[in-house]
């Protein structure tokens, strides 16, 4: 038997997979919770900061690997292959051995030195100048395959923030990885010019393309900063690829994970993706992974799609998905993360009251505000499922993170028109869910309106595993049956998939899909007698974005 291992790097967490490659039976699991982040150091909320030490990777990496293999008492010569999937774009400033700025003297400290969170919103104005020089510079518009519009949440343009803000960081830094890189790098020990970088990557989130023969040039760059084209030569010039091998693992990290120096690396990839993998993806099926943020994947056939372009989506890649194949991506800023800050917003006064009471012990209040918050989205589903469509008049919009599509804008804010003194806790939570779905909507109509085809709409993720009132009312808004995927892993499934071909299980990666696919466990079927109620209302959220669109950037 042959065995092989996903690894999944979340927003919050890290999780091993550990495969028979045969036939996709998972042998064993481990999960491995970020304890930095999960304390909230080097972030900053209120300022959109968001970062991550890569202690907490690194610690993830070897806690959940060791442990699986361990558990599992397979031998390690029959484990073949890796493949890391991680949250994208979260790049990471680097020396020249690939190291993170953040082990170096004087930077331990420093979030500037630390791995930019996709979620971090801190380069929305130097996002706009990437945007507006590639339309005004006279040259190639390098946005035109990334949707037209670049986002901050993007590799140039959280690059391009921290150079400005940070000179001791830019000066000290030889070269920048995206995350799924990064952890590629450090387990086969390749440095940063010589790795084979993620075509996902590169493509979706650092202007990479062939037409221009891979990155940006110096003389674009240098127009946004000098110090960028400098950079550009430590960077990379191809991309590749989730299939192929990057090489074999180092002997420091086969030993410390207890593996074969002979296991072989695959190229990294972005979670989302490897989701769309695991989940089955063919051409014109639609995988909407849905976690704290959603990534909608699309795959099309090369020659099919040709070289139109696709405006206000997060970016048409050849290969970033399936090899041969152009893999489409758009989503959500904020998804199950509009829900938990709308649980948050009860809960805080609440649990400030638990706390400051002198009526309760401290174990009875930790076990009160446990209980609180582990009830607290379960309540208001429930709550909000008793709700009859004549209840609920509210319209809200899902922007409290910005909008990433369609038509990127992260400056954009949420909205709840229609409150009265009626208006409950549980009628708001129906809203920002129906607007959620709104906002998935909108995305398929762009698809659509574009020529893209999608016959199949398949979701996975937490959100779509866990909530029958957010995916119920998402196939009633889209007026489409929705089938969940029956692997709770499937990211972690999916990169396990690339390993498998990587490491010479199967011969391409439609035969891995086959023979390791989980299936389905679910499928939700669209209530047609609210169809009528929900495109009005739909018509609602869109002219309520209009407005909303109108005042922002008026007041701007």
């Amino acid at each position: 038997m042959t065995y092989v291992i996903g690894l999944d790097y979340g927003t919050d967490s890290v999780r091993a997979l550990l495969v028979k490659a045969e036939n996709g039976e998972i042998v064993a699991t481990s999960v491995f919770t970020y304890p930095r982040w999960e304390k909230g150091l080097f972030c900053d909320p209120a300022k959109n900061q968001f970062r991550q030490h890569p202690l907490d990777h690194l610690e993830g990496l070897e806690n959940t690997i060791a442990e699986v293999v361990r558990e599992s008492g397979i031998a390690k010569s029959q484990i073949k292959g890796i493949c890391v999937d991680t949250t994208g774009s979260s790049p990471m400033a680097v020396d020249q051995n690939g190291e993170s700025l953040a082990f170096s003297e004087g930077f331990q400290e420093n979030p500037n030195a630390m791995m930019v969170l996709w979620k971090d919103h801190t380069a929305i104005k130097e996002a706009a100048e990437i945007t507006e020089l590639s339309r005004t510079w006279g040259g190639e518009d390098f946005t035109k395959y990334s949707g037209g519009i670049y986002s901050s949440e993007w590799f140039w343009s959280k690059i391009l923030s921290i150079h400005r803000k940070d000179k001791g960081v830019a000066n000290a830094t030889f070269s920048w990885m995206e995350h799924c890189d990064y952890i590629t790098g450090v387990l086969t020990g390749i440095d940063p010019v010589n790795l084979k970088r993620s075509r996902c990557a590169a493509g979706h989130k650092a202007l990479w393309h062939q037409d221009w023969d891979g990155l940006p040039p110096e003389s674009f760059l240098s127009q946004l900063d000098s110090s960028l084209a400098g950079l550009r030569k430590n960077l990379f010039a191809k991309s590749y690829t989730s299939n192929e091998v990057a090489g074999k693992i180092s002997k420091h990290w086969a030993l410390k994970l207890g593996l074969s120096e002979d296991t072989l690396v695959a190229v990294g990839t972005i979670d989302a993706h490897a989701g769309a993998v695991g989940a089955g993806i063919v051409e014109h099926s639609l995988v909407k992974v849905i976690g704290t943020s959603t990534c909608d994947i699309l795959v099309a056939a090369t020659d099919e799609i040709g070289k139109n372009l696709i405006k206000g989506i997060c970016g048409q890649v050849d290969g970033s998905v399936l090899p041969g194949c152009t893999g489409l991506e758009a989503g959500q800023a904020g998804f199950g993360d509009v829900l938990a800050w709308f649980s948050k917003l009860l809960l805080t006064p609440s649990i400030q009251l638990i706390q400051s009471t002198d009526f309760l012990d401290t174990h009875t209040k930790e076990n009160l505000i446990q209980e609180m918050k582990d009830g607290m989205l379960i309540n208001l589903s429930e709550e909000a499922n008793k709700l009859s469509m004549e209840d609920c008049k509210l319209v809200s919009l899902d922007w409290i993170n910005g909008r990433r599509s369609p038509d990127v804008d992260e400056s954009l804010e949420g909205a709840v028109m229609g409150l009265n003194m009626g208006t409950s806790s549980a009628h708001i939570f129906r809203s920002l869910v129906e607007s959620l779905c709104f906002g998935s909507k909108c995305i398929i109509d762009r698809f659509e309106e574009e020529g893209l085809r999608i016959d199949e709409v398949i979701a996975i993720g937490g959100v779509a595993n866990k909530s029958h009132l957010v995916m119920q009312t998402m196939a009633d808004v889209l007026g489409r049956t929705i089938k969940i995927t029956a692997s709770t892993q499937t990211p972690a499934l999916g990169a396990a998939m690339y390993a498998a071909v990587a490491a010479g299980v199967f011969e391409n990666m439609e035969m891995a899909i086959k023979a390791m696919g989980a299936g389905f466990c679910q499928v939700y079927i669209p209530n047609l007698v609210l169809k009528k109620d929900y495109q009005e209302k739909y018509q609602q959220y869109r002219l309520l974005g209009e407005v909303s669109h109108e005042f922002k950037h008026r007041n701007n």
